[in-house]
Formats: C-alpha cells, sequence, structure tokens
C-alpha cells in the first residue's frame, strides 16, 4: 500500500519554480484580508457567481449538464431537481454550502469525507451516498482508435477504508506539526485521495470539494469569489495530463507530485489574480454601467463575450449589458464576431 510520508516528500518539491510560486501565493494571502474587509458589499455579488459557476464547471467536468437558467435556480435554491443531473448538481450544491458556512468545524478524517458524499447523493435514489466502493474500480481512457485501455488502478476495495484512514491521519499530523506549507501539502492529499478513489462514484467531485475545504482551514478562501472547479474545467487538460504524471508509480510509492502541485499552484495564482482584478473592477461601481462595461473591452486584448463582462460586473443584468454592447456597436466603438453561441466583440 502507498505509504502518506509527506515529510520525506515535499523537501524535493522546494524547485526554485515552486519556491516562486509559493512566495507569490502568500503575498496574495497577505492582501486577501485588505480586499475582504474594504469591499464586504462588493463580495457578495462575486459570492453567488462563483456559487453557480463552482456547480456547474465540477459537474460539467463528469459529464453532468442541465441548462444555465436550471441551474442557476438549482444553485439558488429556487427550484427542486427534476432528473438524475438535477438531483446530483442539487448534492453538489449542499456539500459546497457545508463547505462555505462551516469549513472551521469540519475534521479532515474518514467519517467526514463519508458524511459530504453522503450528502452529494442526498437528492438522488441511489444508495452509493456515503459508502466507499464495493468493488474494485479503474480508471480508463479511450484512444483515437476506439480502444479502451486502463489509465491507472486504484487501491483495491478491501483496503480504501485502511488507505483513506492513513491519508487523513497523515494529513492530521501535518498539520499539528506545521512545518509544511500547506500549499504543498493540499494537492499532494487531493492526488493521494485521487489515485485511492474511494467510492464507486462522485471522486472527481468529491476532490474539487475537499479542495475548497483544505484550502480554507490553510487560510486561502479565494474560492469563494472565484470559482477554482472552473479554471480547471477551463484546463482539463492539462489537469489530466499532470494526474497521470503524477500517479505513475504511486502504488510503489515513486511517484512525482511536481506536475500535479504545479498545476494546482498555478490555479490558485489565477484564481487570485482574477479576484483581484474583479474587486478592483467592482470598486468603480460609481461609475456609470455604460462606463463599466466599457472599461471591459479598454482592460481586456481579444475578443470579450457577454459571459466575461458578466463575470467582470456581477451586479449588471444581461438585458443591461446588452443594450449597452447595442449602443457601442452602433457608436462604432466595438464589432461583432462570430454567430450563435460564439458570438463575442472586439475593440475596434
Amino acid at each position: 500500500m502507498h505509504a502518506f510520508k509527506y515529510e520525506s516528500t515535499t523537501k524535493e518539491l522546494l524547485t526554485p519554480e515552486i519556491v516562486q510560486m509559493l512566495s507569490a501565493l502568500h503575498e496574495h494571502k497577505g492582501r486577501q484580508e485588505l480586499f475582504i474587509e474594504a469591499e464586504p458589499d462588493v463580495l457578495s455579488a462575486l459570492l453567488n457567481l462563483a456559487k453557480i459557476q463552482s456547480t456547474k464547471a465540477s459537474n460539467k467536468i463528469e459529464g453532468i449538464f442541465t441548462s444555465d437558467e436550471r441551474l442557476e435556480a438549482l444553485v439558488m435554491d429556487k427550484s427542486e431537481p427534476r432528473n438524475r443531473s438535477e438531483e446530483e448538481i442539487a448534492g453538489y450544491r449542499e456539500v459546497l454550502a457545508t463547505i462555505h458556512e462551516s469549513y472551521e468545524y469540519i475534521t479532515v478524517r474518514p467519517n467526514s469525507i463519508l458524511q459530504l458524499h453522503r450528502d452529494l447523493y442526498s437528492f438522488s435514489s441511489s444508495d452509493i451516498g456515503g459508502q466507499f466502493k464495493n468493488s474494485d474500480n479503474i480508471i480508463a481512457e479511450e484512444g483515437s482508435d476506439g480502444i479502451r485501455r486502463v489509465r491507472f488502478q486504484p487501491t483495491p476495495a478491501y483496503l480504501t477504508p485502511e488507505a483513506v484512514e492513513n491519508l487523513c491521519q497523515s494529513w492530521a499530523e501535518m498539520q499539528e506539526k506545521k512545518e509544511i506549507d500547506p500549499l504543498l501539502l493540499v494537492p499532494m492529499f487531493i492526488l493521494d485521495f485521487l489515485c485511492i478513489h474511494p467510492f464507486n462514484d462522485g471522486n472527481g467531485r468529491m476532490s474539487r470539494l475537499l479542495t475548497l475545504l483544505l484550502l480554507y482551514q490553510s487560510g486561502y478562501i479565494v474560492g469563494k469569489y472565484i470559482s477554482v472547479e472552473m479554471l480547471i474545467e477551463r484546463t482539463k487538460e492539462t489537469y489530466y495530463e499532470t494526474l497521470q504524471a503524477s500517479s505513475t508509480k504511486w502504488h510503489s510509492n515513486g511517484n512525482d507530485y511536481a506536475p500535479f502541485v504545479k498545476y494546482y499552484l498555478g490555479v490558485l495564482l489565477k484564481a487570485y489574480k482574477e479576484f483581484e482584478d474583479r474587486v478592483a473592477h467592482l470598486r468603480h461601481r460609481r461609475l456609470s454601467k455604460a462606463d463599466r462595461v466599457r472599461a471591459v473591452f479598454d482592460k481586456k486584448l481579444g475578443k470579450v463575450s457577454k459571459a466575461n463582462i458578466a463575470e467582470q460586473c456581477p451586479d449588471i443584468s444581461l438585458t443591461t449589458i446588452e443594450r449597452v454592447l447595442k449602443k457601442l456597436l452602433d457608436d462604432g466603438y466595438i464589432r461583432k464576431v462570430g454567430v450563435g453561441r460564439s458570438t463575442a466583440y472586439v475593440k475596434v
């Protein structure tokens, strides 16, 4: 069985590149409270948007979809799920809310992970929620030739409870010693969790929820306001590549955590940069809404979609955004490119 020896492993991770990323994240964390304390009203708009984006993105990675209208209604708890996909989306909403509201009181141990998994399936008729897998599973991929190949063989079902117990015990020991930067420990824990693959279903979604939980407990709460899950979904090819690279020789304790750690640190850096940019943009709400939409084009090179504008200005309605875009088009300030879902705008 894999041994979770983080003390010896983390020394190899302290390359100049990773150290530089850690230093940048420490600086972002230092500014985090200043942004939150200075702009409490601004953050509510970002919080609601991030909930919707996180729920959509994390489920989308697993092939779980519904319309944007239904998704927003489910996340805002304004509607009941109508089918299996919506049941799983509603379950994600519940666990995400639990982590947002109670992360300080959730101890990382097997029973807590099982309870979160139970709640992930709280709207489902399935009985798999809250139970470790009862049969061995595999992580497979289908090649261009149509042949399905095993990419990774997770921990066998009969060893899973012990593996999760050991994983949580190692995390607790590292937290007590406080000798290793949690920014290194979090992605290592998540990689090990994914390699164990402890459930029959829901492992990917649970890994992303646990990522938020561990980051929040470590003082990095940017995931409340910028969807970390969305950033992973946007870079999922790299996510899977680094997961494969870091899981090679995992069973024999010969794996290299570095690719996965660097990927996760990069995602977190992107989240903090977006967070500070959006707060700075929302601070200009004393400007007219039209001027704020125009400012999005002034700041961003290349194409800008309505969704991009909505992310930057979550307190401006879609109707207002469309009205301003029409005015900017009429004035010749921007031009339209693409059609249908690919419609975007560029500054002239």
